[in-house]
């Protein structure tokens, strides 16, 4: 036997890969579109997208743009219905969208707390909830939620990013739940800490960048191509019985004391 395995062939299936003009997100598109995936890109700002959007073009890849803001509902079931209409049918969806805004939570303003909850948990529904009907209409459909290594732990300072991402894990689960009966695989991905735009003063901090790769059994950060092999896993063929997942990839992190 050679060539690649078909089981991973993402070609002809469509994803929705949200908060994805940089980062994280632009690097699941990326290798979703690297396994034959075409990819609708999204985010607030519309010049970040398209920018984005000419890069992954220039790769070779099948890409639009979605400009929209997840924490508002109504917007984004307008744009999974003007996607489905003029692009493709939505086959995966990645709710990957997230902020940070740190605070002791003895001192944590109320919008700090439900900026950070609405962003990072109540998306995954909102979007979830107007993509998920099309793909058990369809019989067939993969969502993966990008949770953390807060999933399971948290540190001083990001209380509100560790209730999201934790309830962020128990969504995922309850989506399972709900949704495998219909041909819905639904799982996550739990990033340790990787080297991205939004990390950059964690990584040019000396004493943190020391700890972090001491704490982590593999000595260093991770690299944002490194989460594209678990993303091509639950988002093919190759996962149609895996339900209710968290995959975490961080190194060894929780693994170690």
């Amino acid at each position: 036997m050679s060539g690649p395995n078909p089981l991973f062939d993402l070609t002809g299936r469509t994803a929705l890969v949200t908060g994805s003009s940089q980062g994280l997100g632009l690097a699941l598109a990326r290798g979703l579109a690297q396994a034959g995936a075409a990819v609708v890109l999204n985010g607030r700002d519309a010049t970040k997208l398209a920018a984005a959007a000419a890069t992954l073009r220039g790769e070779g890849a099948r890409v639009t743009t979605a400009a929209f803001d997840v924490t508002d509902g109504a917007a984004g079931a307008a744009e999974v219905a003007r996607i489905e209409t003029e692009f493709a049918p939505i086959d995966i969806l990645i709710n990957n969208a997230g902020i940070q805004r740190r605070a002791p939570l003895a001192e944590m303003t109320e919008e700090q707390w439900r900026a950070v909850l609405d962003t990072n948990l109540t998306s995954a529904f909102l979007v979830a909830r107007a993509v998920a009907p099309r793909m058990i209409a369809r019989g067939a459909g993969k969502i993966i939620n990008i949770c953390s290594v807060m999933s399971e732990v948290s540190r001083p300072t990001i209380g509100n990013y560790a209730a999201a991402k934790g309830g962020l894990k128990m969504l995922t689960r309850a989506m399972a739940v709900e949704w495998a009966r219909h041909g819905v695989q639904t799982n996550a991905i739990a990033p340790g800490y990787f080297v991205t735009e939004l990390n950059k003063a964690l990584v040019e901090n000396v004493e943190f960048n020391k700890w972090i790769c001491g704490r982590t059994p593999a000595g260093r950060w991770g690299q944002p191509h490194e989460l594209a092999g678990a993303a091509v896993f639950l988002a093919s063929r190759a996962s149609d019985f895996v339900n209710g997942q968290i995959l975490t990839i961080d190194g060894g992190l929780l693994a170690a004391l």
